[in-house]
C-alpha cells in the first residue's frame, strides 16, 4: 500500500493526477466537467456520474499500487483478473453543470470473498449532488467469478480499517 493510504496524504492543494487519500481514508478525486460529459442544456448526464465514479475507483486503485493493464495481464499473485460491476445503486440530489469542478469520494464498505462494495459521493463546493451505491465483483479472463487476489483484499482491508465509521449523511469535512 502506498504511503498516501498509511496516512501521509497529500493536501488537495498538493494532489496528484490520481487524487489523494483524505486522513479518514477516504479517497478523494478531483474532476472538472467537460461539454462532452453534459446533454444540450449543459447539465451533466446521468450516465456519466458513474464514469465520474469508475475514474475515481480506479485512481484508488493505483494509488493503492494496483494498475488495471497489469490486473488483467496473466501470471502473478494479482494478475488475471479485472472486476465488473454486479449492482450500482445511484440517488441524484442535484445536477452537475458544464465547468463544474467535482470531487469524487470513493469509501470501501464491504469486501468479501469475489467482490467488494464501495460507496462514492459526488460534490461540488462541498455540496452533495450524487450518491452511488457499487458493487463489484472478481472475474476471470473467462468471466467467471474468482476470489480477489491476496494483494488487493490486503491492501484494501487496510484502507477499509483506516475509514472512520461515518455515515452516509455526515456532513461534508471542510
Amino acid at each position: 500500500m502506498s504511503d498516501a493510504a498509511a496516512g501521509s496524504t497529500p493536501t488537495p492543494t498538493g494532489s496528484t493526477l490520481s487524487g489523494w487519500f483524505a486522513s479518514d481514508g477516504t479517497h478523494r478525486f478531483p474532476l472538472r466537467v467537460y461539454y462532452e460529459d453534459t446533454d444540450a442544456g449543459g447539465i451533466v448526464y446521468h450516465a456519466n456520474y458513474l464514469c465520474f465514479a469508475e475514474r475515481a475507483r480506479s485512481e484508488m486503485l493505483y494509488l493503492l499500487g494496483f494498475r488495471q493493464t497489469e490486473m488483467a495481464a496473466p501470471g502473478g499473485d494479482a494478475t488475471g483478473v479485472s472486476f465488473a460491476v454486479r449492482r450500482a445503486t445511484i440517488d441524484f440530489d442535484a445536477p452537475a453543470k458544464l465547468e463544474d469542478t467535482l470531487e469524487v469520494e470513493t469509501r470501501i464498505v464491504d469486501i468479501r470473498g469475489a467482490s467488494f462494495a464501495v460507496a462514492h459521493i459526488i460534490r461540488r463546493d462541498g455540496r452533495v449532488l450524487a450518491r452511488a451505491d457499487l458493487q463489484l465483483v472478481t472475474i476471470n479472463r473467462a468471466g467467471r467469478a474468482v476470489r480477489l487476489p491476496e494483494p488487493v483484499r490486503a491492501a484494501m482491508a487496510a484502507l477499509y480499517e483506516t475509514q472512520t465509521d461515518r455515515t452516509r449523511d455526515a456532513s461534508p469535512s471542510s
